[in-house]
C-alpha cells in the first residue's frame, strides 16, 4: 500500500480516536452528579469517573493555587489536556501509517492489521499521557514534590477507557484502509526461511521474557523499587522504573497454594506464546521486514500478549462478587510502557537475528 493510500485511514483513525477520548472525558462530569450514583451505584460511578478523568477538560478538585491563583492553574491544566490530545494524534498517525503500509488489510491480513492498529492505539494513548504529565502535575501546585512518583501515577491512569476506544478507532481505521486499498496492486509476500523465522521469534521472546520472568520476580522488583535516585525533584525513581521495565509481578509459590500459583502463571505463558507466534508470523506478513516495521510489530505483539494475559486473569479472578465487575477491569491496559520498552528491543533483536539466519541459509543453499 502506498503512503497516499495509507495516509487517509491513518488520519481518519487518529481523528476518530481523539474525538472518542474527548467525548469520553466530557462525560466524566456527568458521573459526578447524584443521578449517576443512582443508576450505576456509588462505587461503579466513582470507578468510571476515575477512568474518564485523565481525558477530561473539567477542572480536577486537586488543582493548586488556592482562591487567588486558581485561574492560572486551571489554564495550565487546560494546556496539559491540549498537549495530551495533540500528542495522541501525533503518536497514533505515524504508527498506524507504518502498520497499514507494511501490513495492509488485504489477502487475509485484515484481522492481524486490526489487532496491530488496536495495540498501537493503546501505546499512543499511553505516550500521550506521559508527554503531557508534567503540565498536569504542575497544575496541582506541587510539581516539585515527589515528581517521579507523581509521573508514574499519571502515566498509569485512564487505561481501561483507552483500550475500549482504541478498539473502535482501529476497527474504523482498518475498514477505511480496506476501501482505499481496492484497485491497488497486491502487496508482495516475503519468502522467509522457517528456521530463521523461528530463531528470530525465539530471540525476541527471550528479550520479553527478561522483563516478564527475571525483572518481574519479587526480589528483583523490590531492588528496582529501592534504586537511589538522589534527592530533590528526581528522587524516588522506583515506581517509574517498575512501570517502564516490568511486564508483570510474581513470586515463588507458598505452601498449599501451588495450584493457584500455576494457574496465574498460565497468563504469563500465554503472553510469551502470543509474542512468539506473532514474531514467527510477522516477517512473512509484512510487505518488507524493515527494522521499524519489525520493532513496531513487536511492540504491538507484546501489548496484545499483555491484554490476553490480563483477560485470562480476569476470567480466573474470584473477587468480582466482593468488589464489583468494574474493579476487575481497572488493571486492563497496564504495563504498556514496559511493553513498549522491551517490544522495541525484541523487534530489533528479532530483525537482526532474522537477517543473519536468512543470510546463512542462502549461503548454505548456494552451490560452491
Amino acid at each position: 500500500m502506498t503512503y497516499r493510500r495509507a495516509a487517509i485511514p491513518a488520519l481518519v483513525g487518529g481523528l476518530l480516536l481523539t474525538a472518542l477520548l474527548w467525548w469520553a472525558g466530557a462525560s466524566a462530569h456527568a458521573l459526578g452528579l447524584p443521578g449517576a450514583s443512582n443508576v450505576f451505584g456509588v462505587q461503579s460511578a466513582v470507578e468510571l469517573r476515575g477512568w474518564l478523568l485523565p481525558w477530561s477538560y473539567d477542572r480536577p478538585y486537586s488543582l493548586g493555587g488556592g482562591a487567588s491563583g486558581a485561574g492560572n492553574y486551571a489554564e495550565l491544566y487546560r494546556t496539559a489536556m491540549q498537549i495530551r490530545f495533540a500528542a495522541l494524534f501525533a503518536f497514533f498517525v505515524p504508527g498506524a501509517l507504518l502498520l497499514l503500509r507494511r501490513l495492509p488489510p488485504v489477502e487475509g491480513r485484515m484481522p492481524v492489521t486490526l489487532l496491530a492498529v488496536w495495540a498501537w492505539g493503546v501505546v499512543a494513548g499511553t505516550l500521550a499521557v506521559a508527554v503531557s504529565a508534567p503540565w498536569s502535575i504542575a497544575a496541582q501546585g506541587n510539581g516539585s514534590y515527589r515528581f517521579l512518583p507523581q509521573l508514574a501515577s499519571v502515566v498509569a491512569s485512564g487505561r481501561p477507557v483507552l483500550v475500549a476506544t482504541t478498539l473502535l478507532a482501529a476497527t474504523v481505521t482498518v475498514l477505511v484502509a480496506r476501501v482505499t486499498a481496492k484497485g491497488a496492486d497486491s502487496p508482495p509476500r516475503q519468502a522467509v526461511p522457517q528456521q530463521a523465522a523461528r530463531l528470530a521469534a525465539t530471540v525476541g521472546t527471550v528479550v520479553v521474557a527478561v522483563s516478564l520472568v527475571v525483572l518481574s520476580y519479587q526480589s528483583v522488583a523490590a531492588a528496582l523499587q529501592t534504586v537511589p535516585g538522589g534527592g530533590g525533584r528526581f528522587g524516588e525513581p522506583g515506581d517509574l522504573l517498575r512501570q517502564w521495565l516490568l511486564l508483570g509481578a510474581w513470586t515463588s509459590p507458598t505452601d498449599g497454594a501451588l495450584g493457584d500459583w500455576l494457574l496465574y502463571r498460565c497468563a504469563d505463558v500465554l503472553l510469551l506464546a502470543v509474542v512468539w507466534l506473532a514474531l514467527r508470523r510477522l516477517p512473512a506478513l509484512l510487505t518488507r521486514a524493515t527494522v521499524p516495521a519489525m520493532a513496531v510489530g513487536a511492540v504491538c505483539a507484546t501489548v496484545l500478549g499483555l491484554l490476553a494475559a490480563q483477560l485470562l486473569r480476569l476470567a480466573i479472578d474470584d473477587t468480582a462478587m466482593a468488589y464489583g465487575a468494574l474493579h476487575l477491569f481497572a488493571g486492563l491496559g497496564g504495563n504498556v510502557p514496559a511493553a513498549l520498552t522491551f517490544g522495541l528491543v525484541a523487534g530489533a533483536a528479532a530483525t537482526v537475528t532474522l537477517r543473519l539466519a536468512a543470510g546463512r541459509a542462502e549461503e548454505a543453499a548456494t552451490p560452491a
